[in-house]
């Protein structure tokens, strides 16, 4: 999961009394990674976030290798509120397998999910760090607060379609998948601890429960780097996947990445790598301020508008 949503934490922390909306100064992506952010691009902001990947699959009990390719791609759409986002998700996959006992190739959408994701809990919303003129030692001991996680649920649905050799049934099928999604941002602001809990294809004969944990380092402006576990399980599959990679990002809208990923068992072995990028367009965002203190400002306001009228 990824990116530069470090930056823009950090100034709401230098600029303690506004509190701004999702959108960030730079691309929000969650590539290359696979969990989900808390947060969402921003109303009427538009994200395309998409790779291409190679894959290496060897079984060492049914005694077969596989090697393909696939693309993936994910559009974000902020729609109606600040806090709402729209997305599919989509992977198409082809491989090609060297075993008689296996079809020699497959090739199909292994993931189409349709669904909307909405921010229950920002903790940085009406939160004020206040500065101590007089001690050093307590404007830099740890902050408590950054331990209190934004909190995000999404809803939405797998649509699977009829003969696909990715699913354990012949059937076209629709299923629900949810995700409760906590976001943490560490130390200065540069760390990111991302959780995922999943619930998949709710409802069906193979139902798939799983988890999704990244930790993002901002190096710089431009350079980031991410670690992230992943696991599933059901009676149709189970797996646990390490994942590791770099983001760079070019321009203010467009980030570019690579990724390497691997899986723990043998059952089969997997490992895959790619490439992607994510753009955004924002042309239509128009910025969110709200103010984050007790209401104090707002009466002093009214105060200095009735002197106003007065005089």
């Amino acid at each position: 999961m990824f990116k530069i949503k470090t930056l823009a934490i950090a100034a709401a922390f230098i600029i303690p009394n506004i509190h701004y909306g999702q959108h960030t100064d730079q691309i929000n992506s969650n590539r290359p990674g696979e969990t989900m952010s808390a947060f969402a691009v921003g109303k009427s902001v538009i994200q395309v976030e998409s790779g291409i990947y190679g894959i290496k699959e060897n079984h060492s009990l049914l005694n077969y290798d596989a090697n393909g390719f696939g693309v993936d791609m994910t559009l974000r759409w902020g729609l109606f509120l600040e806090k709402l986002e729209l997305i599919a998700d989509l992977q198409y996959q082809y491989e090609v397998f060297n075993s008689s006992l296996i079809n020699p190739d497959r090739s199909a959408f292994k993931q189409t999910v349709l669904g909307a994701k909405y921010l229950i809990y920002d903790p940085f919303k009406n939160h004020e760090k206040k500065i101590n003129v007089y001690s050093w030692k307590a404007n830099h001991s740890f902050n408590w607060h950054q331990l209190i996680p934004a909190v995000s649920l999404f809803a939405g649905a797998n649509i699977t379609f009829s003969n696909n050799p990715y699913y354990f049934s012949p059937n076209a099928a629709i299923s629900p998948k949810i995700i409760a999604i906590a976001q943490n941002h560490l130390g200065d602001g540069s760390w990111v601890f991302v959780t995922n809990i999943i619930a998949d294809y709710i409802g069906t004969d193979y139902p798939s429960y799983g988890y999704g944990i990244t930790l993002t380092k901002g190096f710089n402006r431009n350079w980031s780097g991410f670690l992230e576990n992943q696991g599933f399980k059901s009676d149709f599959y189970s797996d646990a996947i390490v994942r590791g990679g770099v983001a760079y990002l070019i321009a203010d809208n467009i980030q570019i990445d690579a990724s390497i990923s691997s899986s723990l068992k043998t059952t089969p072995a997997i490992v895959y790598g790619g490439i992607g990028f994510s753009w955004r367009y924002d042309a239509n965002y128009k910025e969110v301020r709200m103010s984050i203190d007790d209401g104090n400002s707002n009466k002093k306001a009214k105060r200095r508008a009735k002197k106003t009228k007065r005089g």
